[in-house]
């Protein structure tokens, strides 16, 4: 595994979010990463991206502590979309996407064919290439959000991990974009990890399944055997059926809610 925390605890402040987690992610495959709110998903890719210093443990990176290696040495082979990232004030989609080329250039080197092409691809792929001149700052949401997915494919890299890259997104572009990504590793043989709220996007295209809780691994595997009724009712307090998704045959959460259980019989004790 060329990417795996051992004993890692992560946090702000003195407190950890993350206590002590311990993981491996598959080469070449989808993983996911799904949890309650304030659980320390994110809060776990951010240490694996090496934005966030452990508080103890580690972060390796093909061998070797993450942050002890070189920033331009990780950045040529893990890429990164944060929650929230910031653009400058009045930068252009192109401008903002080939940023994205930086790990791979010299401080004297110029921009090359090579550079021009991965560019276009990221655009190209992320269906913004009739974003291209347009400043980010006037953007949606939905089309700010595909421009960062643009940047973090034209880096380039083996290793892709992206924090919420379906907010702001509307269905139609959720779906479009998390295809992308997931094809990624037969088109490139790339590892993705991903930070999802929605559980059922994330049992349909994840291959291998992180569930957290309370800032530790409550269940790793594939989805089948990770999303049972049992456990989306013990990490998310959420009472619900899982059933077969019609269309692709993985798990699919049905969410029972207070207004619709069975009623209580007529003749139940103390009725």
């Amino acid at each position: 595994m060329r990417l795996a925390a051992e004993s890692v605890s992560l946090g702000y402040g003195a407190d950890p979010i993350v206590d002590e987690v311990s993981l491996e992610i598959p080469d070449g495959l989808t993983t996911v990463i799904v949890g309650a709110n304030g659980c320390g998903k994110s809060t776990l890719l951010r240490g694996m991206a090496r934005l966030l210093r452990p508080i103890s443990g580690q972060v390796v990176l093909d061998g070797k502590a993450v942050h002890k290696q070189p920033t331009r040495a990780v950045a040529k082979t893990l890429g990164l979309m944060p929650q929230s990232p910031i653009a400058p004030e009045g930068i252009t989609v192109v401008d903002l996407v080939g940023r994205g080329r930086q790990p791979h250039r010299g401080a004297l080197q110029r921009w090359s064919p090579a550079d021009d092409a991965a560019v276009a691809e990221a655009l190209e792929l992320t269906s913004t290439l009739d974003l291209a001149d347009r400043v980010v700052d006037e953007l949606s949401g939905g089309q700010r959000q595909r421009v960062w997915v643009a940047m973090a494919l034209a880096q380039q890299t083996d290793l892709l991990l992206l924090d919420e890259p379906t907010t702001f997104l509307d269905v139609a572009h959720q779906i479009d974009l998390l295809d992308l990504l997931h094809g990624l590793r037969e088109t490139r043989g790339t590892t993705v990890v991903m930070v999802l709220h929605d559980l059922n996007l994330a049992a349909r295209y994840a291959d291998h399944l992180i569930a957290m809780s309370g800032g530790r691994i409550a269940a790793t595997g594939k989805p089948a055997d990770v999303v049972t009724a049992e456990r989306v009712e013990s990490v998310f307090g959420l009472e619900a059926q899982v059933i077969s998704d019609p269309v692709s045959g993985t798990p699919l959460v049905v969410p029972i809610g207070r207004h619709h259980r069975p009623a209580a019989h007529p003749h139940a004790q103390g009725a």
